[in-house]
């Protein structure tokens, strides 16, 4: 299913990182939620699009939806973004974290991108769509 131009809901749901039998189960967990989940996947396709066609260069989704199930089982609280469909975490073709958090916290400022989460990791950047600004490095 097509979010927007660049982003269909399987990158959204789907990740190298799960197995074959999680993955599965987080496409049932996400079936069974899907009336909550779907608009604030759209809405973070939505930003993540504006993010692409300001830089013309692809955005790689490494995760974004996880259960609250898969993040108490990785040791997490279970109430991250994630968890509500709102965040993902993110690899910008030819950018370093850094250079796709500046980008980004630019967009907000014009108003072009929703104020949220942007965490500077070593290899990805985390972005939300939580609604209020939160910002952290992880590095």
């Amino acid at each position: 299913m097509k979010l927007t131009n660049n982003f269909t809901l399987e990158e959204f749901i789907e990740s190298r990182f799960y197995t074959e039998e999680v993955q599965e189960d987080v496409w049932t967990s996400y079936d069974n939620d899907c009336a909550t989940l779907e608009p604030n996947l759209q809405r973070l396709a939505e930003n993540l699009q504006v993010l692409r066609d300001h830089v013309g260069k692809s955005v790689i989704i490494n995760i974004a939806y996880r259960p609250a199930w898969y993040e108490i089982d990785m040791g997490r609280s279970g109430t991250s973004q994630h968890c509500l469909g709102k965040a993902a975490d993110i690899v910008v073709s030819g950018m370093t974290p850094d250079e796709v958090v500046d980008t980004i916290e630019k967009l907000i400022a014009e108003g072009k991108m929703s104020e949220g989460g942007l965490g500077r990791y070593n290899s990805f950047t985390h972005y939300d769509v939580r609604g209020t600004k939160a910002r952290w490095d992880n590095r």
